[in-house]
């Protein structure tokens, strides 16, 4: 009986130890397929880190070349807000303002005649003095315009385009205020001659 309880016991030990060398086996197993888990996550956030880090550089590139070209052209269009000393020293600009003036000073010389002299109605007379005052007006908006395009932060404009508005200023108001003038003139010429 004694043997028998003792390979009982040995029977059940065996059983009992194969269970747990069993156990032990499903323990392991699980234990290598977690490392193998662990192992492609490390390798899956490593990828991950490798794909932030991309990105951000990549952003980061993008945006420095965005700011690069912002910067590029705010200094282009600011640079259009100054004025270049080749349009300050444009002789074109003296030429006008020199015009400007001699018109008005012709214009008042060859009214004040004109109203001395006798040779015309009062309705003709009106109607000079309307002229003048246009005259005087234009000449006033001239010269703004071209305070405006000489000065810094006014207007943004390239030197061409400055220069083509002094250009078209000095010819569009010079041709209008000789003629203007030169036709007044002939006309106070003409009645004084009338009358004689």
């Amino acid at each position: 009986m004694k043997k028998v309880i003792i390979i009982l016991l040995l029977t059940i030990g065996a059983a009992t130890t194969s269970e747990r060398a069993n156990a032990q086996t499903q323990d392991m197993q699980q234990l290598i397929l977690d490392l193998e888990k662990l192992t492609q996550f490390k390798a899956i956030l490593s990828d991950m880190k490798t794909g932030y880090t991309l990105l951000t550089q990549g952003y980061n590139q993008v945006k420095d070349i965005s700011e690069g070209n912002f910067n590029l052209h705010s200094a282009f269009l600011n640079s259009l807000m100054t004025i270049s000393p080749t349009v300050r020293k444009y002789g074109r600009i003296t030429d006008i303002i020199q015009d400007q003036a001699s018109i008005v000073s012709e214009y008042k010389a060859t009214l004040s005649a004109a109203n001395a002299n006798g040779h015309f109605s009062a309705g003709e007379m009106v109607y000079m003095n309307s002229v003048f005052n246009q005259l005087l007006n234009q000449s006033v908006n001239n010269l703004t315009t071209l305070a405006n395009v000489i000065t810094d932060n006014k207007l943004r404009m390239s030197d061409a385009e400055r220069l083509k508005a002094i250009d078209e200023l000095y010819s569009n108001w010079y041709s209008c205020g000789v003629s203007i003038t030169r036709s007044l003139c002939w006309l106070c010429s003409d009645r004084k001659n009338k009358m004689m």
